[in-house]
């Protein structure tokens, strides 16, 4: 087996909460904080979770950056149709003035004794590249992106002291 067949197969066998990044550091908002807040969270963050408050962590819904067009728009530029009515009433001109009136609330999960390969395959799957790590009653614990786990891979290729070279085969490092 190669370096690289090695590292693939521990990479997929870790649990996603052993390589999540710690709470404090995530973009978390309440259902109730000002849509200013979470503005403020997407100037440097692709998403901003919502939780319910901070002492449950129930996961509530995500707002992604691209969610923010609908926010800044006013409600006369969205076309109002069967099944997209809901997008007026997510710019701030619209009446939106919280989290829980801009949030997306369908979220793909993973529970966080899920593997890194059943993360992947939920991403593939979805065409997604985040997931929220929930534990009991959907209580939010973390999250794993691509980015994540593109990095822990990187890692662990370091760790095991496999390179890849410029046809993609592995080289072992002395």
């Amino acid at each position: 087996m190669s370096e690289i067949e090695r590292a693939l197969q521990t990479f997929h066998s870790l649990k996603v909460r052993q390589i999540m990044p710690p709470l404090a550091s995530m973009p978390i908002v309440t259902v109730d904080s000002s849509i200013i807040d979470v503005l403020k969270l997407l100037k440097t963050r692709h998403h901003v979770w919502v939780v319910n408050n901070r002492e449950e962590m129930k996961l509530e819904g995500v707002i992604r950056y691209l969610n923010v067009v609908d926010v800044l728009l006013p409600p006369d530029i969205h076309k109002a149709r069967l099944g997209n009515i809901s997008s007026i009433f997510k710019s701030i001109l619209g009446g939106a003035d919280r989290a829980e009136h801009v949030m997306e609330r369908n979220v793909l999960t993973i529970k966080d004794d899920a593997t890194v390969l059943d993360a992947l395959t939920k991403m593939k799957r979805y065409k997604v590249p985040l997931l929220a790590i929930v534990g009991e009653n959907e209580k939010l614990v973390g999250e794993i992106s691509l980015r994540i786990l593109v990095n822990e891979f990187i890692r662990l290729m370091r760790i095991g002291g496999a390179q890849w070279n410029q046809s993609g085969s592995s080289l072992h490092l002395e």
